[in-house]
C-alpha cells in the first residue's frame, strides 16, 4: 500500500512539473537570442526546435549534450552553419535543453 501511494505521489509531482517546465522554458527561450535563429515549429537559420526534439528522442544523455551545445555552440549537426555560444548559465542551458526535448 505504501509503495502504491509513493508511486502515485511521485507521478503526480512529475505531471505537475511539466506545465511549469513548458512555461519556464518558453519564457527563457524568448528572453535569450535563441529566437533569432530558431522557432518551435519551423526552420529559420537553425532547425525547428520540434525537429531537434524528434532527432534526440531516445538518445542517451540528450539533455546534457543539448545543454552543452546551447551554451558552447556547435557546428555540423544540422549543416554547415555554426551555432554560436549563447549567453546562458549552466542551469539556463539545462532548462532550455529539457524544454526543447519536451516539444514532441
Amino acid at each position: 500500500m505504501k509503495n502504491r501511494l509513493l508511486a502515485l505521489l511521485v507521478s503526480a509531482a512529475a505531471l505537475s512539473l511539466q506545465p511549469a517546465l513548458a512555461q519556464d522554458g518558453l519564457a527563457l527561450f524568448n528572453s535569450k537570442p535563441c529566437a533569432a535563429c530558431h522557432s518551435v515549429d519551423s526552420k529559420r537559420v537553425g532547425p525547428a526546435l520540434k525537429d531537434v526534439a524528434q532527432k534526440n528522442t531516445g538518445v542517451k544523455d540528450a539533455a546534457t549534450t543539448l545543454a552543452s551545445h546551447i551554451k558552447n555552440g556547435t557546428q555540423g549537426n544540422w549543416g554547415p552553419i555554426p551555432m554560436p555560444p549563447n549567453p546562458v548559465t549552466d542551469d539556463e542551458a539545462k532548462v532550455l535543453a529539457e524544454w526543447i526535448l519536451s516539444l514532441k
